[in-house]
């Protein structure tokens, strides 16, 4: 099993050799961890992107995919950036939200990326509760069984979101 660690901070410095993006569908960059990451990562993530959206996915990226890119100045070789899901207090999208954690951990594995860095998707401006946010990525995380891949971060923006995380990772199933 690959071993996951929480981590406080901003993804954009966590020096590991794949950091997830929690993208929009156009992969062209846009606000929170998917604009920050296009900043600091420099113009080879949008060239990349926009050759991804000219070749295989003109309309986008579908919610739960992933997909990789150069990870540009950032201090990893790629970006695996992965759609996730809005919110719906009437509609369960929880199997989207497990989805970009898979999708990503097979990517990362293919790559032979050994650690990766990951945002909890979804729980910015697309407004999943952050409680469950921590707990739908932890089911997916804790049991993958990796080729090559070793550790996974769980990098948490915030002092209380940290600590919600953490509450979360101690208690039991």
């Amino acid at each position: 099993m690959v071993r996951v660690e929480l981590v406080e901070g901003d993804i954009t410095a966590q020096r590991v050799d794949a950091i997830v993006n929690a993208a929009n569908s156009s992969l062209l960059g846009g606000g929170g961890v998917d604009g920050a990451i296009h900043r600091k990562g420099g113009p080879e993530i949008l060239a990349e992107t926009r050759a991804l959206r000219a070749s295989r996915y003109g309309r986008g990226l579908p919610v739960g995919q992933a997909v990789a890119t150069t990870a540009g100045r950032l201090p990893a070789r790629w970006v695996i950036h992965t759609v996730g899901p809005v919110f719906s207090a009437t509609e369960d999208r929880a199997d989207l939200l497990r989805s970009c954690y898979a999708s990503s951990l097979r990517v990362a594995d293919e790559l032979g990326a050994a650690t990766v860095a990951f945002p909890l998707i979804s729980a910015g401006i697309y407004r999943w509760p952050v409680e469950d946010a921590v707990r739908q990525a932890l089911s997916v995380l804790r049991p993958f069984e990796p080729v090559r891949l070793t550790t996974a971060y769980l990098v948490l923006f915030g002092t209380e979101t940290a600590a919600v995380a953490r509450s979360v990772a101690d208690s039991p199933a």
